[in-house]
């Protein structure tokens, strides 16, 4: 019989190499594009070992579906960069393995079951399709180690209890208007910064907030926080671009999961910059 964790693992670290190769400083952006169904095939891989091959009945199809979608964009990329080379080298070479696992779900599902099994139920996650966000990126990763680190889940903070805080929503991508930001007087977005919302909605300064934040991949969190300052109307920019309205706020009260997706986002997107002096 085939071990299904060993070929889930053997697939899942091929991909990491893909998109470690995606990850390079340097890659064209352009290129950022396959690299967010290699992680979600990554993350449906790791599903697969988590719960020693019990989730290989939806959990490969997907890692199929991710994978073979990956696979197109390196293939009908243009751009002549090593990347793509290196990208599309590791993500063919797991596309047979994640075959194999696929065929392997097929069979588990028409054999007799002898005994009835507690279903094993992993939500699927839910990428966050807005028309301002279609450019999305892939949470940046280590290449061995990236699927370890990923829960199998979205990752969210407690839920916070109903109050007078404004509940706001924030989408980011490669290019969403919204974004990490940073002040001058620190390196630490968290610490030091917060998160720029793009809304023509502007809560006045001071106004508490309960702000859910969606990341590509599907991965989400909650956090409290604060509007710190707000820009009211669009700004005249150099080389003709517009800073769009919305507001500043600063994390109050975060949890550890959710300041980690904040540090792996900014690792691959350049936070903004806001003078707090």
């Amino acid at each position: 019989m085939m071990d299904v964790i060993s070929r889930a693992r053997e697939a899942r670290e091929g991909l990491a190499r893909g998109l470690a190769a995606l990850q390079t400083p340097g890659v064209p952006t352009e290129l950022m594009n396959a690299a967010e169904p290699v992680a979600q095939a990554m993350g449906a891989l790791h599903q697969i070992e988590a719960t020693q091959g019990a989730a290989v009945g939806h959990a490969a199809p997907a890692a199929l579906d991710a994978v073979r979608r990956a696979l197109g964009l390196l293939q009908a990329e243009p751009l002549a960069h090593p990347a793509v080379d290196q990208a599309t080298e590791a993500v063919a070479g797991s596309l047979g393995l994640i075959h194999e696992l696929t065929r392997a779900s097929a069979h588990a599902a028409q054999a007799p079951q002898a005994a009835p099994q507690p279903a094993v139920h992993q939500p699927q996650p839910v990428v966050n399709q807005d028309a301002a966000y279609a450019n999305t990126i892939a949470m940046p990763a280590g290449a061995q180690g990236f699927a370890l680190s990923v829960p199998e889940q979205p990752a969210r903070a407690a839920p916070h209890p109903a109050g007078a805080a404004q509940l706001v929503e924030a989408s980011l991508g490669a290019h969403s208007p919204s974004n990490f930001y940073k002040g001058l007087s620190g390196n630490d977005v968290i610490d030091s910064g917060g998160i720029f919302v793009a809304t023509y909605q502007i809560p006045n300064v001071g106004t508490p907030l309960l702000i859910k934040v969606a990341l590509p991949g599907g991965y989400e969190f909650e956090a409290r926080g604060v509007v710190r300052w707000t820009r009211e109307a669009p700004l005249s920019m150099s080389a003709g671009i517009e800073a769009p309205p919305g507001f500043g706020a600063q994390f109050t009260e975060i949890s550890a999961e959710g300041r980690q997706l904040v540090y792996r986002y900014v690792r691959n997107r350049e936070p903004l910059f806001h003078d707090d002096l």
